[in-house]
């Protein structure tokens, strides 16, 4: 009975998704209708190989394992820079020492299988299969398979000769397609995050990103058919850039370290930004949710009752004042329960769904971290739907990230890229909730 109500909710929240994006297109009467129905089989294609076909999840696994791997072998390094720092056991996991690096490590890993050319041979793969089933442009969907990979700035590499060309339509399925998904460098440490010091926790946890991603891809080609239909005609070659990252195998791996050190500052500096102004918004409205008297020359005036006590009640201690996790949960709770979030966790869930969109997908990633280590959120599908639901840059930095980098690539497209930003977003997002909806029906928990 549970895995019914669990297919029939996910049903409707993927019906109700797609009716959103028909809701935001810009001409509906060109939806290309084949592509969608293509877009919804190829999701529930991959998430049923992933999760049913023995010998291709062993292989999701497997991936899985290299990246926990991989966080090993970052390890080593930062023990020989950090020394007795490094060690949980005395201090436990510090951020910028135990997760951090393995951006760095991971971003020169990818560097180094660009050069050697067997990541663009990955991507020509997975875009060659979308291909035979979604009639879309070379590049389009070169760029989305590459988004699995790489991140919203540097997928487009991989088509740069064909930017500058590329109509509306196909330069929106590039914006969506990288909000739609993760970078590799970005998916360690969200594996380290949620899977701590546990290596099976961290294999779960690892599978399911990359099952995130592998399903986004579609997902993301077909919402961003759905919110802007081609209308011309377009290239359907599939051409990798013969471009190479460094003038050899050296300088590639170092290229990739300080694009990886860049990221990790970024990203650590994000974190300690945007903590920071969530700390500022929840004293303001803190304050504004407890009582005060008011008075003057020692006369009272009045006592404002507060409400904080109020919501620590209604919420069951979830939250204990007024602040702006919950604000985003009262707001967000309706699409929690559209991806199929259980009722007991859709303030929770909202939370760090506004979280991902409003501030940075990184600090909600964070947020439930800390939430699965300190036992606030224990329930296995809410936590396994969210990492989902959260896997991509669908946020509204990320629209500047896109103007900066897409447009230093192919300057003429910048007002497309702004233009289209808002939109994208969108897009993106409902690829990520589509994919949670996905999840919600097929992984038995």
């Amino acid at each position: 009975m549970e895995t019914l109500t669990h297919l029939l909710r996910g049903a409707f929240g993927y019906a109700a998704l797609i009716g959103l994006a028909i809701a935001l297109s810009y001409d509906r009467r060109r939806i290309p209708w084949r592509i969608v129905a293509a877009g919804i089989l190829l999701q529930f294609l991959f998430a049923s190989c992933v999760l049913y076909v023995g010998p291709i999840r062993d292989l999701v696994e497997w991936v899985g394992n290299l990246f926990v791997n991989l966080m090993g072998f970052t390890n080593e390094g930062v023990k020989f820079v950090f020394g007795s720092l490094a060690s949980t056991e005395k201090h436990g996991i510090v951020f910028a020492i135990g997760i951090l690096p393995s951006i760095i490590f991971f971003s020169a890993f990818t560097s180094m299988l660009y050069y050697l050319g067997i990541l663009q041979k990955v991507v020509y793969a997975y875009a060659w299969l979308i291909s035979k089933v979604m009639p879309l442009s070379g590049a389009e969907t070169l760029s989305a398979s590459a988004n699995i990979f790489l991140g919203q700035t540097e997928a487009p590499f991989l088509i740069k000769p064909y930017l500058p060309n590329l109509t509306r339509s196909e330069i929106f399925t590039v914006m969506v397609g990288g909000m739609a998904t993760i970078a590799g460098a970005v998916m360690i440490a969200y594996i380290s995050i949620l899977g701590g010091d546990s290596t099976q926790e961290q294999v779960l946890f690892a599978t399911h990103l990359i099952t995130a991603s592998v399903i986004n891809a579609p997902a993301g080609l077909m919402i961003s058919k759905i919110i802007l239909p081609q209308t011309e005609k377009v290239n359907t070659d599939l051409a990798i850039s013969k471009e190479k990252i460094g003038t050899n195998f050296v300088d590639a791996i170092c290229l990739g370290t300080t694009d990886g050190l860049k990221l990790a500052v970024n990203v650590g500096a994000m974190l300690i930004t945007f903590t920071a102004l969530i700390a500022l918004f929840n004293a303001v409205f803190g304050w504004v949710g407890a009582p005060h008297t008011f008075s003057i020359a020692g006369n009272e005036l009045f006592t404002y009752p507060g409400f904080n006590d109020w919501i620590a009640h209604v919420t069951d201690g979830t939250f204990k004042t007024f602040s702006l996790e919950f604000v985003l949960g009262i707001i967000y709770a309706p699409l929690a329960w559209l991806i199929g979030i259980d009722y007991g966790h859709l303030l929770q869930a909202g939370q760090l769904l506004g979280t991902r969109t409003v501030l940075n997908e990184f600090v909600s990633f964070f947020q439930l971290g800390e939430l699965k280590a300190s036992g606030a959120l224990t329930d296995k599908r809410t936590i396994i739907l969210l990492t989902y639901a959260m896997c991509g840059f669908a946020n509204i930095v990320s629209i500047g990230i896109q103007i900066g980098g897409i447009g230093s690539l192919a300057p003429n497209q910048r007002g497309n890229l702004a233009a289209l930003g808002v939109k994208a977003v969108l897009g993106g997002t409902i690829a990520c909730y589509l994919s949670a909806c996905v999840a919600g029906m097929l992984v038995q928990i």
